[in-house]
């Protein structure tokens, strides 16, 4: 019997042919979580409280680093029964070449705690952390559920056939706007309102800016190790000799802000998801990783030949709105789009990797082409691009 994978059911990037309708996440057993975590339930609740978990469910569709286990518990408190309908965001398993070399957990866990106590900005309600990693295998916590949609990654949305596709253009300026509006609200948290230090980049620099870039060059020497990129390598020359000057003052960063990572219902934000990626840094550092993360989108659309949304999420739509958020112009955002789809490019290159481990993608001659999008990469560098999306 045959032990090799299906072949993809579609091919993206080139010669790695990363599958473009599914990226494994996980190999792990969702109904054995659930039992798991039911067992866990009854030591972290009051005596007597009988939890039961059930419709454990672990969603495809968005995210490729922390997993995501969809569940409802029932439960007994005081003589009172409760029904809740929960999220449990686990550590990742770090012998399956995970995304990223760490997952604090813990500090998702606070920096959602703290964006639901100092901002009206919509969060999940943070319920309980476990950093015993014997409990489902690695640490996690649960949050509530919210109810609403979520632009898809697989298939990504730019690809017509889903509900952001189909909204009216007045429909997409109203999310557009209240994305913005809840990326804002979390940048009026700083280090003078709050104490960010615990987030601060252990890293050389006299800036946060230059702690922020320092950090992710850690990331990328421990991504490609002794298999260089020279794609990635110019792309960090070019970012160090470039730093900008004209960025605002710190704040909390999100980190990976994007509305992939949000949830909606009439087109109005309800919850911010993902906090993995949370820092101190200027706020056109999450600008621009907004920006670009669609364009990372709609540049595949326009490679396979279709329409997408060019009027989308555009950088210099974004950043009208957000001054009108804050009362403050961001800084030029050339550089800072750049700098996300160059971070981008290590992730890329890491999730291509797990995709060649799992069979769903076959490693390439040049490293540099499990880079889907090495071309927008290379076009950023000789400054050809900006003139495609008008920046």
């Amino acid at each position: 019997m045959s032990t090799q994978p299906d072949a993809p059911a579609a091919k993206l990037g080139g010669p790695a042919e990363l599958p473009s309708d599914h990226i494994t996440t996980s190999t792990r057993d969702p109904e054995e979580l659930g039992r798991r975590i039911e067992r866990w339930l009854a030591t972290v609740l009051p005596a007597g409280a009988e939890p039961h978990v059930s419709d454990v469910v672990s969603p495809e569709g968005n995210g490729m680093s922390s997993e995501t286990l969809l569940f409802h518990a029932a439960y007994t408190v005081d003589g009172e029964h409760l029904e809740r309908r929960c999220v449990a965001r686990i550590e990742p398993e770090l012998d399956k070449i995970p995304v990223f070399p760490t997952y604090d957990l813990a500090m998702q866990f606070d920096v959602m705690s703290l964006v639901a106590e100092a901002t009206d900005v919509p969060v999940p309600e943070t319920l309980w952390f476990e950093s015993d990693g014997s409990i489902v295998g690695a640490p996690f916590f649960v949050m509530g559920r919210v109810d609403g949609e979520v632009p898809r990654d697989v298939l990504p949305y730019t690809f017509g056939d889903n509900w952001v596709d189909s909204a009216t253009p007045h429909q997409r300026a109203q999310m557009q706007a209240s994305a913005v509006d809840a990326l804002a609200g979390v940048h009026r948290i700083t280090p003078e309102t709050h104490d960010l230090s615990s987030l601060q980049y252990d890293r050389p620099g006299a800036t946060a800016l230059e702690r922020h870039l320092a950090e992710w060059e850690a990331y990328l020497e421990w991504v490609v190790g002794e298999k260089r990129s020279p794609l990635l390598d110019e792309c960090f020359a070019w970012l160090r000799a470039n730093l900008p000057a004209d960025v605002s003052p710190d704040c909390l960063s999100w980190g990976d802000a994007r509305i992939g990572n949000m949830m909606f219902v009439d087109f109005e934000v309800v919850a911010v998801l993902d906090w993995e990626m949370a820092g101190v840094a200027p706020p056109e550092i999450d600008l621009g990783w907004m920006a670009y993360l669609h364009l990372f989108f709609q540049d595949i659309s326009s490679s396979l030949e279709l329409p997408g949304l060019p009027d989308f999420m555009r950088a210099q739509d974004l950043a009208v709105t957000y001054e009108a958020a804050t009362g403050r112009a961001p800084g030029d955002l050339r550089w800072h789009i750049a700098y996300a789809a160059m971070r981008h490019g290590v992730i890329m290159r890491r999730v291509t990797e797990r995709a060649v481990l799992f069979g769903e993608a076959v490693e390439p001659a040049d490293l540099d082409d499990m880079i889907i999008h090495r071309d927008t990469l290379r076009a950023m560098l000789d400054g050809t691009y900006w003139s495609q999306i008008g920046v």
